[in-house]
């Protein structure tokens, strides 16, 4: 169920209801979208909405309920992301990012590329670009190189594509057509790009920042070349959440609709469908372990997604 608390919280000269959902993400973002309230409203687990917004959301089928039965229904759910939680996975992902280090960036000066990435990936607006899609291609390439599945540069150059792969991220494309298909601009992968490799220039080895630029660019379409591992690896972790569970799958689904919010419905529908028919068309994932782990599942998602996105 969708709810709203009443409009007390000042910013920004005027007070703010929260809105959420005590089911999950994906209805939450779906409600957003048919609202109108921009992606950039979100934070974490709920959508912050001006006061002119709050009659306007009961009439749509919010339901009015006082902050603390918002807060106690939000946190029965599973989905209450309190500020602990959050600076513990801020906390955790420094960690990770200072793993990377070789030593031939100076100590300070590495933890600020990590902390300028961090702040990118906290950006408003990023309902599915965000740190938990982050934290989810780290954890994929670490199940895809553990146990010496990867040399250690390897991992290390997927590991660094994984940062730097959405780096750059601008909610709110328009789709464009090339021969017939409909495709996403791969600005935001040439930016991502750009960033790694001038982040990166003064790395061991001699070029790694090049290295890891061509894996962001690759992730504009999942397309890596043959033999290259550490592309299969991040291309496979990047996917990896066409693989995951319905529930998961379904708030991933609803957070890219809410990021393409001006998009119109009936374009978006096509475009989506189109780029998921071209996906089914091909290899989904490069190496043996995603494919074991993901293959079957995605393509579920994917075909039920085209399902719904066809259908009146």
């Amino acid at each position: 169920m969708i709810l709203i608390d009443p409009p007390v919280w000042p910013a920004h000269g005027t007070v703010f209801s929260h809105l959420v959902s005590d089911a999950s993400l994906g209805e939450l973002h779906t409600f957003a979208v048919a609202a109108g309230i921009p992606a950039r409203a979100f934070d974490g687990d709920h959508y912050d909405v001006a006061a002119r917004w709050h009659e306007v959301l009961i009439a749509r089928g919010a339901a009015p309920v006082s902050g603390g039965d918002l807060v106690r229904r939000l946190r029965a759910s599973g989905l209450r992301r309190t500020a602990h939680a959050r600076r513990a996975e801020r906390d955790d992902l420094r960690r990770r990012w200072a793993g990377l280090s070789d030593g031939s960036t100076p100590g300070a000066a590495w933890g600020g590329i990590g902390e300028d990435l961090l702040a990118r990936w906290s950006q408003r607006g990023r309902l599915h670009h965000g740190l938990t899609h982050l934290r989810e291609v780290l954890d994929a390439v670490d199940l895809l190189t553990a146990r010496g599945q990867a040399p250690n540069q390897v991992r290390r150059r997927a590991l660094l594509g994984a940062w730097f792969h959405d780096a750059v991220h601008r909610s709110g494309r328009a789709f464009e057509h090339q021969g017939g298909r409909a495709v996403v601009p791969g600005q935001d992968e040439r930016d991502s790009a750009a960033l790694a490799r001038a982040a990166l220039a003064g790395t061991r080895p001699a070029r790694e920042g090049e290295a890891v630029a061509a894996l962001v660019t690759m992730t504009a379409d999942h397309r890596p070349s043959p033999g290259d591992q550490a592309a299969a690896i991040l291309s496979d972790a990047d996917l990896s959440v066409l693989g995951s569970s319905p529930t998961r799958y379904a708030d991933y689904a609803a957070a890219i609709r809410g990021e393409y919010a001006d998009v119109p419905e009936a374009d978006f529908r096509a475009g989506r469908a189109a780029i998921l028919r071209d996906l089914l068309a091909g290899d989904l994932f490069h190496t043996p372990a995603g494919r074991a782990r993901w293959e079957d599942a995605a393509r579920r998602n994917i075909a039920d997604e085209i399902t719904r996105l066809t259908s009146d």
